[in-house]
Order: C-alpha cells, then structure tokens, then sequence
C-alpha cells in the first residue's frame, strides 16, 4: 500500500529534468528524435511514473538521466542531480554517480548480470566500488541485501550463477544490487514487464521496501498502468518523445486532461469488470523521423481541430477555456513566449504558477495539473468517460443464447499428462529423471464458449496446447476434439481434423514468414487444405476485410505492418479454413494496451458472427476477465480450479488463485492502495519431481496455518476437483476450499 508524498513547495527537487532531447543518428547524416524537450521533477522520497507506448521515449529519458545511451545518442538539455548538472559530465565523474546516487533496475536482469559472474561477485563489486570495505565485509552486506529482498538462503544464493536463478528472482538480485548503496534515486525501466503476476506483486514489495530502507526517490517506467496507480505519487504520460500529461497520480486517473491518456485508461481491461467496453486507440503513432505539422497525436485524436494541425500545443494548466489555451512551438518545450502574458514569467516547463510565479514544482508539482492539448480546459470540465470520446465498434450479440450443458461439446480434455526426459551428459547421454510437465489437466469447451486457461510460467499451459494439437494419443489421459477420440483418429483422420483446430501464436512478427506477402501468408492454410485457386482468390480479401485490414495491402509484406496489424494477419490466416476452435497463446501479450483493445474487440466480434470456441492462454487475468466465459487454472501441470468465469473471481475457492487475483494491479489508485496482497513464498516447486499430497503446500498460506492433523492430510493425500455441492460447476483441487 502506497501514500501521496507530500512535500512543501519550497523544497528543493532533487533531479530537475529541464528541456531534455535526445537524437540518435539516422541514415545518411540525418537525426532522428527521441525524446523532444522533457521536463520533469523528483523530490526526496517520491515516487514518479512515466507510461505511454512503445517508441514514446520513456527508456530513452531514464537512461539519459546516467548516461547510458549508446554513442549513436546526442543528448541536449539540462539534468541536475542535487543542482550538480549531469549532462556533459565526464564519464569518472558520472561513473561515481551511477550506483552511488543514482542506481537502475533494468527490465531484463539477465541481459544486465555478467553471466560469467556469480551473483555475490557482482554485487561486491558494486559495494567496493563506492565503499571503503573489505572483500569478508562486502559479501557480509550482500547476503544481507539479498536476505533483505527476499531470497532465501542468501549466503547460499551468493555464489549462483544468474542463469541458475529464476526470473523473479534475478529481478530481486538486481534490486538489491540497486540499493547497495543507499542510492538517491532509484531509476526502475518496466522491472516487471516479464514476470508473472504472483512474482511481479513481489518484486513491486521488494521495491517499496527498497524505499523505505534507503528513503530514495523512485522513478517507475512501465506500460502497466494498474502497476503505476498502485505505486506511483505524480504520473507523468509521455507521446512522440515528450510529456503530454502529468499529474498527482489520483488526479490524473479520475480527470485526465489529453485524449491520449483518456484512450489509455479505457482501453485497459478491468479485473474488477467495472471498466465497460474496451477502448481501442485508431491507428498508430507516427515514426519519429516522420512526426507531422502540430500535435503529434492529431492524426489519432477524435477531438482534433484544425488548429491542432498547425502549431504543437504547450504543456500549461490547460484551466482555461479551450479557445484561450496557450499554443506553444512545434518543438514541444512550450517556449516561453507563448505564455509570458498570463501574468508573471513562465517557469522552466513552459508552465505559470497560479499566482503568476513559476510552477516550484516543475512538471506536476503538488496541485499542478498539466497537459498538452488545446482542448485541456473542456476535458477537466466535462470529465468525459473514454467511451464518450472514442468510438467503440458494437460486439454482436451471440447468434441464439442456448444453456451451456445443451450446446455441443468442441474439446473434452481428462487426466493429460506430458512427462519428458531429463538426460545428462554431452556424447553419451543418459537419462536421470523426468520432467513432469503436465500431470491431471481437466478442460472442457463448448460450442461459441471462450475457456481462459492461466497460471504462473512452468505450469504446463504451453505444454497442453502442444499436446492439443498433436492429434495423436497423449501420453496418459483423454483428448475429444468435436467428440471424437484423437487416440484414435487415422494420419488422414486426424489432417482433415486439422482444419478444425487452428493456433494464433505469441508473437505474430516470428509466426509470419517475412519473405512472403500478406495475401500468400493467409492463404497458406487453404493451399494445405488443396482449395480451389478461385476459393482461394474470394477468401483471401474476404478474411483481411474480416479482421479489419484494407484487401489492397495484400501485396505488402509482414514489416510493413505494425504489431496490432501483424496479430490481424495471423488471426485471418487461422480463420481461413473455418476452424471450430481456435487456440490463442498469449495472443496480446506483445502489444501495447492501446493497440490489445483493438485485437480483443475483434476477438469478440469474431467469436459472435462466427460462431467459434477458444482457449485463450493468458498470464493476464484482466485480460480473461474480459473475454472468457469460462476460466481453468493450473499450477504446476494440474488443474486447480475451473468454473464460470465470474464465480471464479468473485469467489474463488483454492487458495492459488485467490493469490493470482490479489496480484493483478488495478488501474485505479484509491482502489489499488485499499486492497490487501496474499504474497506466496518463493518459486513453483520442481516439476522434474513428483510431489505427494497438495503441490501448493509448501507455498499455501492455508496450510501454514493448519494445525499438525490437518497438514497430514494435506501432505499425503493429492486433492482432486470437487465443488461446494455434487455436480457443481465450480470446481477446486482444494482440500480446505473455504
């Protein structure tokens, strides 16, 4: 639970961004922007978010503060820590700087460890570097950094290598080596981004103790907005390398003042389902080579008017009526000029205090609330829901609403197991053990039904989906496809089969040959299927009209697309043989929020005039939250928990998923900060062993606060899929459910 620092005007910043650019170097000589006139303050002990899309120049502002851009990089500006100016400083000043003031969490601490280093070593280092210890009173403080942030058996812990840890735990090793030093500043770039949700809630822990056992100011970068309306003080929201809103970060979640973070906010899915339909922003930022005349945004915006086109609008108070909002420069720093009428000098941002002074708190200082838009003032007076500005495409009604237990089945799944060797040696390998990667999963789809499939990385999900559409005889267990046995379909059985079982994969850019154009990408599957090349020339424009894209861009290739349009090519070239069931691996995980809300509207439409079942994969439960009619959790390759969707999280029954659900962040700060965490020790157990009793135990905060009888029970006996009546739907491993 986080609290709004309040810090007197008066106080001092302690980093003080001032008209901060970024260019990196483009063919032929040219420069190309990154980052275009930032302004931005921190004070002592604050937390300040910074989100916005990808390519908008929120890594780019948080390594240019240490200097970390590559030599491509030319940075302008001003950056001063403590009045001491970084920008310019040569690199043995600014080398004593970084780990020592200012310290980073980068987003993948394994491409940030040395691999060839065991972690204590690393951390040692940072510690001698900045301190007068020895090398026993060094790794002495570094197993208490890392007890500290939570690994267990830190002395232990000390001499690992960083591949031998998992990935939450990597993250808290990076953080401890962050505040080795009792830093200022902590600079965190989306420390969170490729964790699951359960080690996400405790990397964010880690992070707030951090905070408190240093006092340092922390600087969050991340695309998570339930991650920043849970962490965050002030919010800064930046577009085409500059700051188009910021604020306190409840003002800014229940007024926003740009069109840009209105679209964010309403194109996030809610865990809570209070979040209405979805809000996709159109289109797609524009290069940075290539930004047009006036607001960079304008070519997105539904509340664009011609003067948006003409002139870059300044980031001011925006309190004033629209017809009166001041229009600064089209370089974005909001120039002084523009401004200087209204009453006294403008400050450093471009902005005038309300008492014609300059805003002392900078870029959303305490009461400050700025934004880059001409149309500011209406928005802060209408407070518009997102729906009301942005068009959201109506969802069609499902064809005929028939109960669930009387539409037909499309895949029955009981007692799947996977297991795979586990060999050692490098000529002659021999095998000493097994992997049990899938070990009693239940699923069950039904005609026109999304079934939601989730759990922590290792718990078997992309393993079932392999196994899924194998078409052939699992290991151990049953799978029925249409009704029919895949046990006992023939190899020409089973490639007719094919047809009706089509895959949407992770990552639409590595899943689409980059050597072929859109249109022989999405009839591929019909050429496989021998259609007729007539059947094939009507479907191909038919299926990219379908998903929302223009027939004529047919003869383009794969990266002339951007993400959200590439996930519609995979989507169109999977519903070109008309499957039944359609599996979808993380379909959105890669897009930015604004281009998901799109992709997840179209699924909606498609599931309803089509008719399709699917089996949604998704580490984001908002996310199913949304889509799926039905939810089945695994943990440690077995279902745990299965039911409709909205008895699953409104009332869930294991205590597993309770923790996944108190994990997801809401974006909603009031909410965020009243709600309680159930943070699960440590990492899923060891799927290379088979575990007696409750796999969850020895992470179960049920069965900690069992009495010795009970634990027995717990600790022999496997628990198996039971409901709160006989027959129920709603149906939990659990033998304590309540």
């Amino acid at each position: 639970m986080t609290t709004a620092v309040e810090t007197p005007p008066t106080t001092a910043p302690l980093l003080d961004v001032r008209d901060l650019r970024v260019d990196f170097a483009g063919p032929r000589g040219t420069a190309v922007p990154a980052v275009r006139g930032v302004d931005l303050t921190l004070r002592r002990g604050e937390t300040l978010g910074i989100v916005g899309e990808s390519g908008s120049g929120k890594s780019v502002t948080a390594l240019s503060v240490l200097g970390l851009l590559p030599g491509t990089a030319r940075v302008r500006g001003s950056v001063r820590l403590d009045g001491r100016e970084l920008v310019g400083l040569p690199g043995r000043e600014l080398a004593a700087v970084r780990g020592r003031r200012v310290a980073m969490v980068f987003q993948d601490p394994l491409s940030a460890f040395t691999p060839v280093y065991r972690i204590g070593d690393q951390i040692v280092e940072a510690l001698r570097i900045h301190q007068s210890l020895d090398r026993a009173a060094a790794r002495t403080r570094a197993a208490e950094l890392l007890d500290l942030v939570g690994i267990a058996a830190p002395e232990r812990a000390l001499d690992s290598f960083p591949h031998e840890f998992s990935g939450g735990m990597r993250q808290r090793a990076m953080i401890a080596m962050a505040i080795a030093n009792d830093p200022d500043i902590l600079l965190a770039d989306e420390p969170t981004t490729a964790l699951d949700v359960t080690i996400q809630a405790q990397v964010l822990d880690v992070l707030r103790t951090a905070r408190r056992e240093t006092g340092a100011a922390l600087v969050l970068v991340s695309h998570d907005l339930g991650v920043i309306a849970g962490m965050a003080d002030r919010v800064a929201v930046m577009y085409a390398g500059r700051v188009v809103e910021t604020a306190g970060v409840d003002e800014l979640f229940t007024a926003p003042r740009h069109p840009y973070t209105l679209g964010l906010i309403g194109a996030v899915p809610r865990l809570d389902g209070r979040g209405g339909p979805l809000v996709p922003i159109p289109g797609v930022p524009a290069p940075m080579a290539e930004l047009p005349v006036g607001c960079p945004f304008a070519t997105r915006c539904p509340l664009v008017e011609e003067r948006c086109r003409t002139a870059e609008p300044a980031l001011t108070g925006g309190a004033e009526p629209a017809s009166s909002a001041a229009v600064g420069g089209t370089d974005g720093a909001g120039g002084t000029d523009a401004i200087a009428g209204r009453g006294g000098p403008a400050g450093p941002d471009g902005s005038v205090g309300s008492h014609g002074t300059a805003d002392p708190d900078g870029a959303g200082g305490s009461g400050r609330h700025l934004a880059a838009c001409v149309r500011a003032g209406e928005l802060a007076e209408r407070r518009p829901a997102p729906s009301e500005v942005y068009p959201v495409p109506p969802v069609p009604p499902a064809a005929v609403a028939v109960p669930r237990e009387e539409r037909a089945p499309v895949l029955a799944v009981t007692g799947l197991t996977k297991t795979f060797p586990l060999l050692k040696g490098t000529v002659f390998k021999r095998r000493i053990g097994e992997v049990h990667a899938v070990d009693g999963v239940e699923l069950d789809i039904r005609q026109g039904e999304t079934l939601g499939l989730v759990g922590e990385s290792g718990s078997g999900k992309s393993t079932t989906l392999f196994e899924l559409l194998r078409l052939a005889a699992p290991e151990s267990g049953r799978i029925a496809l249409l009704g029919q046995d895949t046990a006992q379909l023939s190899r020409a059985d089973a490639h007719r089969m094919r047809a009706r079982l089509q895959i949407v994969f992770q990552d639409p850019m590595a899943s689409l040959d980059p050597r072929m154009p859109v249109g022989d990408i999405v009839a591929e599957p019909l050429r496989a299927q021998r259609a007729a090349r007539e059947e094939i020339a009507r479907r191909v424009p038919e299926l990219l009209r379908q998903v929302g894209l223009d027939p004529a861009h047919a003869v383009r290739y794969p990266h002339q697309f951007s993400g959200g349009q590439r996930q519609r090519i995979s989507i169109a070239r999977a519903l070109a043989v008309r499957p039944k069931l359609l599996v979808l691996d993380e379909p959105v995980s890669a897009l930015d929020v604004s281009i998901q809300a799109g992709v997840l509207n179209l699924l909606q439409s498609l599931k309803a005039e089509l008719g399709l079942s699917y089996l949604f994969v998704s580490h984001d439960l908002s996310v199913i939250r949304h889509l799926a009619d039905r939810v089945s959790v695994m943990y440690l390759g077995r279902t745990v928990e299965q039911g409709e969707v909205s008895a699953v999280f409104d009332r869930p029954r294991h205590p597993y998923t309770r923790a996944l659900l108190s994990a997801v962040p809401l974006p909603d700060p009031a909410a965020e900060r009243a709600r309680s965490r159930i943070l699960l020790a440590g990492d899923p157990p060891s799927p290379t062993v088979r575990h007696t009793g409750c796999r969850f135990r020895s992470r179960c905060p049920v069965y900690a606060g069992l009495d010795a009888g009970p634990r027995v029970r717990c600790e022999n006996e496997a628990p198996g899929l039971t409901g709160p009546a006989p027959g129920a739907d709603h149906q939990a491993a659990c033998h304590f459910p309540e």
